[in-house]
């Protein structure tokens, strides 16, 4: 069995504690055989080792210990004087202390209160770039010249505590501010101290060094992290990048094992060849694993690589991860979006496809029998939406079976959608049937109204109805519908509406009256819905009036280019609702 094909977590944990207790063994090994060499021949400790005099180069350079750091100049240790052995003076331990140290003297006044302390010896290390290192500043007062950013921070105390009780003090973060050159600067330092007899020992470093702040600020943005795991001493070291991706306690770093535990169960075999990858050497292993924490599965590429010793033999491991669980996630929601837009897209298509075919089938194009009539009719479907295909706008324009005059109507059910155009097509039909009759455009009004009104499901709605016949006078009447726009000549004018009645279904039993227009050679009749002319925030009669001008400016084109130039400017604005146009020319 291949480790890709490793069938559960326990049997990846048992690969790994071997592993690792091989390593440990053989390391063992190595030790103990290496313990059993003799010794090689050299000098015994101590052997040819100097211990300079006191008289050493002189009186003045006897008084003085040797142990000046960096360009400062050597201190005057407190403890000079005859018999002292500068070698085991504190203060000569101060170069190995890798942080900021120095050695304090308090200053007492004449009550015997602290009230500062000199610096007698200090080391070359600089806590941050720009100050001073302390074994320049030896002999100044450490509040009152050396730091006097510091004097405000509760050090002074925290060190007078220090001397009056022999207890260390371990870890004062001061924000330590300092104006130099000019500019004020700004770091938190961290203060450790111990008391030497009649003197305090200090050391302070950065909070966090930029390289630190640096570093934390690229893992957070980068969603990075990473981990040592020693394999011998079974010590786990993780940046906070690493603890932020596995939500996991700063001082509880998971071990490799813990890991096993987290990881999805069909990705137990690829993190065991991943991980039998690193201990062979190859360098860089690379795989991506998803893990299950506190409830969430995070998608992570895992980069690692062996700290191997001269013998080749790798004794911990490096992992570098890098979470890609917000892109995962986002790809997951973008493929979603995706479906649910594909979804959408197909549900309007097959409305559209539905809405298209109830357009051609209700608003047909028209024969050549309106010609025999002589008329010329061009008419327009104006959607509110660029998709939708038809609405409760309609109209209808055909010879009658007499073939002595044609049946004219504009109307609007209200609503959208489907149902609208369910209503819509009732009421197309209903006057369709109601004119084969012959009656009169008020009887075929008045009938539809009661059938409107009788039904519980259907709402209001307008229409214009009327006919043209052969002695050029248009008998119409109206439900509610904006009246009809004559053109004639250079002129354009809405028909007088004396006779007009209330909308289709508002009132039942209405009788509707029919009214006689005698109409001229060249005239247009421009039959509309109210969309055409509704602007939210403005009157209505602003609308009738801009449509009216421009059918007026329009005078002299046949109907298609009058239906065609309102449907341009239509289009220009913004609409709430479907609209019909209807043009008829008298011949």
């Amino acid at each position: 069995m291949t480790l890709s094909q490793i069938p559960d977590v326990a049997s990846l944990k048992a690969f790994i504690e071997r592993e690792i207790a091989t390593l440990r063994a053989e390391v063992r090994r190595q030790a103990e055989t290496a313990g059993t060499a003799e010794p090689s021949p050299g000098r015994t400790p101590g052997e040819g080792s100097v211990v300079p005099s006191p008289e050493a180069g002189g009186a003045t350079r006897a008084a003085q210990c040797p142990c000046g750091q960096g360009s400062g100049a050597p201190h005057t240790c407190v403890d000079a004087g005859e018999g002292h052995d500068p070698w085991r003076c504190l203060c000569a331990a101060l170069p190995a202390i890798p942080v900021s140290a120095a050695l304090l003297t308090p200053v007492r006044d004449a009550s015997g209160e602290i009230t500062d302390f000199i610096i007698r010896a200090g080391n070359h290390i600089r806590s941050v770039e720009w100050l001073v290192s302390p074994d320049q500043q030896v002999g100044q007062a450490f509040f009152g010249q050396a730091r006097q950013g510091a004097a405000a921070s509760g050090l002074l105390a925290a060190l007078k505590k220090v001397m009056a009780t022999g207890r260390s003090l371990n870890g004062l973060v001061v924000d330590y501010t300092e104006e130099r050159y000019g500019r004020l600067r700004r770091v938190q330092l961290v203060h450790y101290a111990s008391s030497c007899g009649d003197r305090v020992l200090t050391t302070w470093r950065p909070v966090r060094s930029q390289a630190e702040l640096l570093t934390i600020d690229a893992q957070h943005l980068a969603s990075m992290g990473w981990g040592r795991w020693d394999l011998l001493s079974g010590a786990v070291t993780w940046s906070e990048g690493l603890q932020r991706i596995f939500r996991a306690d700063p001082a509880l770093p998971w071990s490799l094992l813990e890991l096993c535990d987290a990881l999805v169960s069909a990705d137990v075999g690829p993190f065991g060849e991943f991980i039998s990858s690193v201990l062979a050497g190859e360098e860089p292993a690379w795989t991506r694993i998803r893990f299950l924490v506190l409830g969430e599965i995070r998608t992570l590429d895992l980069l690692g690589r062996p700290v191997a010793g001269t013998d080749g033999r790798p004794w911990a491991l490096q992992i570098v991860a890098r979470d890609l669980t917000p892109q995962m996630r986002s790809r997951r929601r973008l493929v979603e979006k995706q479906v649910e837009t594909e979804q959408l897209r197909q549900q309007a298509a097959a409305e559209r496809h539905v809405a298209s075919a109830l357009r051609e089938a209700l608003l047909p194009t028209y024969s050549e029998g309106l010609a025999e009539l002589g008329l010329t009719v061009a008419a327009a479907y104006l959607p509110a939406e660029p998709d939708a295909a038809v609405g409760g706008d309609w109209y209808k324009c055909r010879p009658l079976p007499s073939g002595d005059r044609a049946l004219i109507a504009i109307g609007d059910a209200s609503g959208h959608g489907l149902e609208a155009v369910a209503r819509m097509a009732q009421q197309r039909h209903a006057v369709a049937g109601l004119a084969q009759t012959g009656a009169s455009a008020g009887d075929i009004t008045t009938w539809l109204n009661e059938l409107v009104s009788s039904d519980p499901t259907a709402s209001t709605a307008t229409m214009a109805v009327g006919h043209i016949g052969g002695d050029r006078v248009f008998r119409w009447t109206c439900a509610g519908h904006p009246a009809p726009l004559l053109l004639r000549g250079g002129h354009a004018f809405a028909l007088p509406t004396e006779h007009r009645g209330p909308l289709l279904g508002a009132l039942p039993g209405h009788a509707y009256e029919t009214a006689d227009f005698p109409l001229e050679r060249g005239d247009v009749l421009l039959f509309y819905t109210d969309g055409v002319v509704e602007r939210r925030g403005q009157d209505i009669s602003e609308g009738i009036n801009a449509l009216t001008a421009s059918l007026r400016a329009s005078a002299g084109l046949p109907p298609q280019r009058i239906v065609d130039r309102l449907t341009e400017e239509y289009q220009r604005g913004t609409h709430d609702d479907d609209a019909c146009l209807l043009a008829v020319r008298v011949d």
